[in-house]
C-alpha cells in the first residue's frame, strides 16, 4: 500500500498538464514568454544593412568623406593644445553622433518591433530582479549539459556554417571587383566597398531569419514544456481562485446579472405587474390549468422596479398600484413561489380586476 501511495503522489507531481490562463498571466507577468533572440538579431541586421544599402552613400559617404577632409585640411594644421585638442574632440563627437544617430534609430524601431510581434505588448522588470538561484553551480551544470545547450550549439553551427557559405559565395563571385579597387578613385572604391558590404549583411540577415523560424517555434515549444503544471498545481490553483475574495465577488455579480436578465424575460409573461407605483414592482402569472396559486415571476426596487414597469409598458401588460399589496408581496415571496396564503385574497381582487379589463377591451 505504501508503495502505491508513493506511485500516486509521485503522479501527481509530475508536469503532464497544460498551463491554465492563471498561470500563463502570472508567467507573463514576470517576463517568462516565448522569445527567439534569433528573429530579433535578424530582423535589426535586416533593417541595418537595407537602411545602408539604400541610404548609405547619401547619408554617411557624404558626411564622412567631408569629416575625413576637414580633418587633413584643418585638424592636421592646429596646433597641440588643450583648447585645440578638447575643440576636435567635442566637433568629431558630434559629427559622429549626427551619423550614427538614424543608425541607431533603426536598431531601436527593429528590436521594439521584432520583440513585438513575438510577445505583444510587455513591460516588466522582473527578469532585472536579482535571484540567488541563478548563482547555484549544480544547476547551471545541468542546464550548460541539458537537451537545451544541445538544441542551441547545433543552432550555432548551423548559423556559422550557412553564413559563412553565403560570405564566401558573394566574395567569391565579386573577386574581380575587389581586386581592381587598387585603381579605382576613393570614392568609387569607398561606393563599391560600402555596396559589398550591404549585399552580405542582408544577406546574412535573412538566412538567419529564415533560421529564425523553426528556432521560435522551438522556444514557444520549450515554454509551453516549461510552464506544464501537474494535476495537484492544477488542483491548488482552483482552490486558491475560489478562496479569492475578488474572484468570488465577481463571479457572484456574474450570477447576479444573468438571474437578472432572466428575471426580465419572463415579464412579458405576467398577467399584471403590482406596483408601489415608483418604488415596487411585483409582476404576477396564474395558469388556471397549470397552477394552484398566482406566482411571483419577477420583481424589483428602485431602477429595477422601473425597468420591470417599463417592459410592462412596452408589452401592454396592465399595471395596477396598490402600495401594501407590493410592498407584502416583494417582502414575503421569491422570484418563482407562490403567493403566500395571507394575500391570497389580495390578489385574487387584483387579478378579477385585471380579467374585468381585459375583457372590456376585447368587447
Amino acid at each position: 500500500m505504501s508503495f502505491l501511495r508513493m506511485d500516486l503522489q509521485h503522479f501527481a507531481q509530475e508536469k503532464t498538464e497544460k498551463a491554465t490562463p492563471k498561470k500563463r498571466q502570472d508567467s507573463r507577468k514576470k517576463g517568462q514568454v516565448p522569445k527567439s533572440t534569433d528573429v530579433n538579431t535578424a530582423i535589426i541586421l535586416l533593417a541595418v544593412f537595407l537602411f545602408l544599402w539604400l541610404f548609405g552613400g547619401t547619408l554617411f559617404g557624404d558626411k564622412l568623406l567631408s569629416m575625413l577632409r576637414h580633418t587633413y585640411q584643418t585638424y592636421l594644421l592646429m596646433d597641440v593644445t588643450v583648447t585645440n585638442v578638447e575643440t576636435v574632440l567635442y566637433e568629431v563627437t558630434m559629427e559622429a553622433s549626427m551619423v550614427m544617430l538614424p543608425l541607431l534609430g533603426i536598431v531601436m524601431v527593429a528590436g521594439i518591433f521584432s520583440s513585438f510581434i513575438q510577445v505583444g505588448a510587455l513591460f516588466t522588470t522582473e527578469p532585472l530582479h536579482m535571484k540567488l538561484s541563478k548563482l547555484d553551480p549544480i544547476k547551471g551544470a545541468k542546464r550548460i549539459f541539458s537537451t537545451r545547450a544541445l538544441v542551441e550549439f547545433l543552432k550555432s553551427m548551423l548559423k556559422i556554417s550557412l553564413t559563412g557559405v553565403a560570405a564566401f559565395s558573394i566574395l567569391w563571385f565579386s573577386l574581380e571587383d575587389v581586386m581592381l579597387l587598387s585603381q579605382k578613385s576613393v570614392e568609387t572604391g569607398y561606393y563599391e566597398i560600402s555596396q559589398l558590404t550591404a549585399m552580405l549583411g542582408i544577406a546574412v540577415a535573412v538566412i538567419l531569419l529564415i533560421l529564425s523560424i523553426p528556432d521560435y517555434l522551438y522556444q514557444r515549444y520549450d515554454h509551453e514544456k516549461q510552464i506544464r503544471m501537474s494535476k495537484q498545481d492544477v488542483k491548488q490553483e482552483h482552490k486558491n481562485m475560489e478562496g479569492d475574495p475578488k474572484i468570488k465577488s465577481k463571479r457572484k455579480q456574474k450570477q447576479m446579472e444573468m438571474a437578472m436578465h432572466r428575471m426580465m424575460q419572463e415579464v412579458p409573461k405576467a398577467d399584471v405587474v403590482i406596483t408601489n407605483p415608483t418604488h415596487y414592482a411585483v409582476a404576477l402569472r396564474y395558469d388556471e390549468a397549470k397552477m394552484d396559486a398566482p406566482v411571483v415571476i419577477a420583481k424589483g426596487v428602485d431602477y429595477l422596479a422601473l425597468k420591470i414597469r417599463g417592459i410592462a409598458e412596452k408589452q401592454e401588460i396592465i399595471t395596477v398600484e396598490n402600495k401594501p399589496l407590493a410592498r407584502a408581496l416583494y417582502a414575503q415571496a421569491d422570484i418563482g413561489d407562490q403567493v403566500p396564503e395571507d394575500l391570497f385574497k389580495a390578489v385574487a381582487e387584483v387579478l378579477a380586476y385585471v380579467y374585468r379589463l381585459k375583457n372590456q377591451l376585447v368587447k
